[in-house]
């Protein structure tokens, strides 16, 4: 796959074995990228190794935990060693659950804020010298929950909006070298990480609506697209933004 707007191009994707992350490697392969896909999930990637391949799509995976730093830079380490450059970074992995606030376990609180806020921070920190080199760009997966109250998530509305500011920040602080940092922002998305997602019996349901919507749930694939144009030369002016795509779940 040498045509593309990410022919030649190299793309580091986390949470790569399913949903957002799977659609995201299998989208940017179709352009030209050359794919590290990591995943806690082994057999995930092997998939999706399997899918890349069977395309015709250069793909190399790697299974371990984000939320350890040296995973982090050992990934990125490896993906450098492996293709000889590095040109996009998708913070894509993460988990999400709903419980009341006073019932939340300090290893579940722990465990979120490894996987959603700490697994970005140190990936980045070991990737943006190679992006820099590069001239290539950042693009993190925040969420809806990121920029708007959600009863229920408190901690995972917390990672999100880490998320956001992390975006912000990174991209004044780098905003006199050649990288672009962005996210994106999704409302609800039809992927394991929603159709699994339990949420408590006696919750006042009156206290979701403002963040169920009035459209149904979007597409792994809708977001691909969107992180794909990001991602590109096309997107050459956005930096510091974060994308909603929630169906205008923020917008009012």
């Amino acid at each position: 796959m040498g045509e593309g707007r990410f022919a030649g191009k190299v793309a580091l994707l986390t949470g790569a074995a399913s949903g957002i992350g799977r659609a995201t490697a299998v989208r940017l392969s179709a352009e030209g990228a050359r794919i590290f896909a990591h995943d806690i999930s082994a057999a995930g990637l092997a998939s999706l190794r399997d899918e890349i391949t069977a395309a015709g799509g250069d793909v190399t995976v790697r299974d371990g935990d984000i939320s350890d730093r040296d995973e982090c830079q050992a990934t990125v380490a490896d993906c450098v060693a492996v293709f000889g450059r590095l040109d996009v970074l998708g913070n894509i992995a993460g988990i999400a659950r709903a419980e009341h606030f006073g019932d939340v376990p300090e290893d579940a609180y722990r465990r979120m804020m490894g996987v959603n806020v700490d697994g970005p921070f140190f990936m980045a920190q070991a990737a943006i010298p190679h992006l820099i080199e590069t001239g290539g760009n950042l693009v993190n997966i925040a969420s809806n929950a990121g920029l708007m109250g959600c009863a229920y998530t408190v901690v995972y509305t917390m990672t999100k909006g880490a998320i956001v500011q992390m975006t912000r920040s990174l991209a004044m602080e780098y905003v006199k070298t050649p990288i672009r940092v962005n996210a994106i922002a999704p409302g609800g998305i039809a992927t394991s990480l929603t159709t699994n997602f339990e949420i408590p019996s006696d919750i006042d349901f009156d206290l979701m609506a403002p963040y169920t919507g009035f459209r149904d749930m979007g597409t792994a694939e809708d977001i691909a697209a969107l992180f794909a144009f990001v991602a590109s030369d096309e997107a050459a002016s956005v930096h510091g933004a974060i994308l909603s795509s929630d169906r205008g779940l923020t917008a009012g």
